[in-house]
């Protein structure tokens, strides 16, 4: 197993990428999200990458346009299916021994994959998908419930109201806020929703439990989906030990489907 970078075309543009080679005949594409580079969060998805390699997997990840060491202009997630369908097509040709991708997203990127209908992959796995509008802050509400929810249900926080040393008058404009009614779907959760019934692989829908992102997605999302699985005191980019190990086994399992 070794670590390549190279570069591939996307358009008229050039674009920066890295494989973690295996000799298995599924491999992961890896798509950032947000202007991250494919490196990730403190280089979490070079290190989920080496790991996945390490169990037999090769690994492809890239910087879209615009983003890190590629070339072009940001065009953000809605407009990166040309990009992921780029990243797919230099994988499928460094790495011919695949046989099938299945594609890992966090927050936007998730959300990319979703819009695209899986952008031809054969698999995917979906992570705190974002399904806020740039002019909807009136989804804000949802999050703020299930926080208070939260801090209600822990008994330190309980002990800190009880012995003054909690800000009543942010607690009470926090509840205010939570009382608001709940905003309709977004067109972009909606489009989400529609994406992904044109997708006909498996998936995986991860949510990371303490994730205002994973929040806002799970009220728009339908409760009863099965393909949903969450994982308790987890944050959005899964550092926490256990939440890294509950990841790679996710994904382990996503690849040997």
């Amino acid at each position: 197993m070794s670590r390549l970078h190279l570069t591939f075309a996307c358009s008229d543009n050039t674009l920066a990428g890295t494989i973690d080679t295996a000799p298995g005949s599924s491999g992961l594409l890896i798509v950032g999200g947000g202007s991250e580079i494919r490196s990730g969060a403190f280089s979490g998805q070079s290190l989920l990458a080496a790991r996945i390699a390490a169990a037999g997997f090769p690994v492809f990840r890239f910087d879209r346009r615009g983003i890190g060491d590629s070339g072009g202009q940001d065009r953000g997630f809605r407009k990166s299916q040309s990009d992921i369908a780029a990243a797919i097509s230099a994988f499928q040709a460094i790495a011919p021994n695949i046989e099938r991708i299945v594609a890992f997203g966090n927050c936007d990127a998730a959300s990319a994959l979703m819009l695209s209908s899986g952008a031809g992959c054969d698999a995917l796995v979906l992570s705190n998908p974002w399904t806020i509008e740039e002019d909807t802050a009136a989804q804000l509400p949802a999050a703020i419930r299930s926080r208070y929810a939260e801090k209600l249900r822990n008994p330190g926080e309980l002990l800190r109201l009880l012995t003054g040393k909690v800000d009543l008058g942010k607690l009470l404009r926090g509840i205010g806020q939570a009382m608001k009614p709940q905003p309709r779907p977004s067109s972009l959760a909606q489009d989400m929703k529609a994406g992904l019934h044109g997708f006909n692989g498996p998936v995986r829908i991860l949510m990371a439990a303490k994730d205002r992102t994973a929040q806002m997605f799970d009220s728009t999302w339908d409760p009863e989906d099965v393909r949903i699985t969450r994982c308790a005191d987890a944050g959005h980019s899964y550092v926490e030990p256990h939440a890294r190990d509950w990841l790679y086994q996710q994904i382990i399992m996503a690849l040997k489907a």
